[in-house]
């Protein structure tokens, strides 16, 4: 390993329904105030609908509903998140995430990141890349790759458009 891949990582902290997670900041490309949302029929509930973003569709993600948590409510504080988020096919693709309130940016040496654990989460472990140990409490840290995996969010989409009386597989 070179010194490099010792230098701190950065993360963004931020709140959904009173538990505090950490994304790496890299894919994040802005924290906008939650905008006006175009709601598309028959979606899933983690989909909450697009927004425009200079003129970009963007899809908004309500990343509670996606973690099975039900949906959010929306307040003052309420923000969107948006990642650049790729895919196998190496397009890029801007999707937005709905927190109840972003935090700050935590500089953390990795040897601070502790692995994930295999079970005793409330979300997929696939979902975790890790846990920070900040002033005694842990803070999950997401593998946002995987949260917002275009396959997998266009699977779930697919299985409501064809059954939409039916309730979304667990996700």
């Amino acid at each position: 390993m070179s010194s490099n891949d010792q230098s701190p990582r950065r993360y963004l902290t931020f709140t959904l329904h009173k538990e505090v997670f950490a994304v790496p900041v890299g894919p994040i490309r802005e924290i906008i105030e939650y905008p006006a949302v175009t709601e598309i029929p028959l979606a899933p509930e983690f989909l909450r609908g697009v927004i425009n973003l200079r003129g970009s569709v963007v899809p908004l993600i309500d990343i509670a509903a996606r973690f099975g948590r039900g949906p959010s409510e929306i307040t003052w504080r309420t923000c969107v998140i948006v990642f650049e988020a790729s895919s196998e096919d190496s397009l890029h693709q801007l999707l937005g995430i709905m927190v109840d309130t972003v935090h700050d940016v935590l500089d953390v040496d990795p040897a601070q990141v502790e692995p994930r654990p295999e079970f005793g989460t409330v979300l997929r472990t696939e979902f975790v890349a890790g846990m920070i140990n900040r002033n005694g409490k842990f803070v999950v840290v997401l593998d946002i790759d995987k949260v917002l995996n275009s396959h997998e969010l266009r699977r779930l989409i697919d299985q409501t458009e064809m059954n939409p009386q039916a309730e979304p597989a667990s996700v």
